[in-house]
């Protein structure tokens, strides 16, 4: 498959500037894989495609408020830095920008010193390690200093940075929200809980690189960027548990879903484990543990949507998007979900 076959026509005010009022009154379109049938209903109306005995997979990783501004010791000049990837530490893979105002030992000091940072190498691909120096806890420092890098389609600021976090996030690292997750209340949690519906938790440290458009006209010469993840063993006890008794696993998002995939590619199984993944799926490829998945709605030509036509079908995916464009669905990070069951 071509790169191409994966556009579709969005008008542009249909891409969700803002987050709806309360999180699980987004709409969602409900998608059968096998038949393509589709449903409209609301998110808080997820519950009645849940059955007793699933279990669903959440990813609980927690957005960094990641951009940051940097005064240029020397010069006074302002620099945006943008945290990437954690290497130890105090130091961080970042973007930069200006870069030419980023050279390597330039020292820079963010909310007038309540943090300093040295630029200590200058990559192969433009990113900078930086070292920074604070008192304290480095998380407590950048959520004072610091705003959400929302994607770029996003030109509205957020007025409440929690928005942009799950309601179930715990652990810091992602440089973008697991977007699907959004929707859920504490409150439509518990109901799914008490239906009998097992919640198992990961930790996908989203990328940036969610973001980066494919290039490539041939879909598999694609190098996707790796992202850090773990699965406790709680969780690979109640998936593996889910399994053998005739369930379910429902995956939250694309995230989920790649940490389950790339475990069970790596290992032939769901135990508890940790590392990196830079897995692409894409049709056709056969899915080891999900067995459903809710997510939202991903840009044209990206590799989110060709990963929910692996595991929708790529007739059944489209025709779906162009029916929830038809149907005015708000897209993308802030937009409705689909649940794929």
């Amino acid at each position: 498959m071509k790169t191409s076959d994966y556009f579709y026509d969005l008008p542009k005010e249909l891409i969700a500037q803002t987050p709806i009022k309360k999180r699980d009154e987004s709409r969602l379109l409900v998608m059968d894989r096998r038949t393509g049938q589709t449903q409209h209903k609301h998110f808080y109306d997820v519950i009645d495609y849940l059955n007793e005995g699933d279990c669903l997979v959440l990813n609980d990783s927690r957005v960094l408020p990641a951009r940051i501004y940097g005064i240029k010791k020397e010069t006074g000049a302002k620099v945006e830095f943008l945290l990437l990837t954690q290497k130890s530490q105090n130091v961080w893979e970042c973007l930069a920008g200006p870069g030419k105002k980023a050279k390597e030992n330039t020292q820079f000091s963010f909310g007038e010193n309540v943090m300093t940072g040295t630029v200590k190498e200058v990559l192969d691909n433009g990113n900078r390690l930086v070292e920074f120096d604070y008192d304290g806890s480095f998380f407590e420092a950048l959520d004072r200093l610091g705003e959400m890098p929302l994607p770029p389609y996003i030109t509205e600021k957020l007025e409440d940075k929690e928005r942009y976090q799950t309601v179930y996030n715990r652990e810091p690292g992602s440089a973008a929200a697991p977007t699907a997750g959004l929707h859920f209340t504490d409150e439509l949690l518990e109901k799914i809980s008490q239906k009998g519906v097992k919640l198992g938790y990961v930790t996908l440290h989203v990328g940036l690189g969610t973001f980066r458009p494919v290039k490539v006209d041939d879909v598999t010469k694609h190098k996707m960027h790796s992202e850090h993840y773990e699965i406790p063993q709680k969780t690979a006890d109640l998936i593996n548990e889910t399994k053998k008794a005739g369930g379910r696993v429902i995956c939250v998002g694309t995230t989920s879903c790649r940490t389950l995939e790339a475990a069970a590619s790596t290992y032939g199984e769901i135990k508890a484990c940790s590392g990196s993944t830079d897995i692409f799926i894409y049709p056709p490829y056969e899915f080891k543990i999900m067995d459903g998945l809710i997510t939202n709605f991903h840009l044209p030509e990206s590799t989110l949507i060709m990963l929910v036509s692996a595991f929708g079908g790529y007739d059944n995916i489209m025709s779906a998007y162009k029916e929830a464009v038809s149907q005015r669905y708000r897209f993308f990070s802030f937009g409705d979900a689909m649940a794929i069951l």
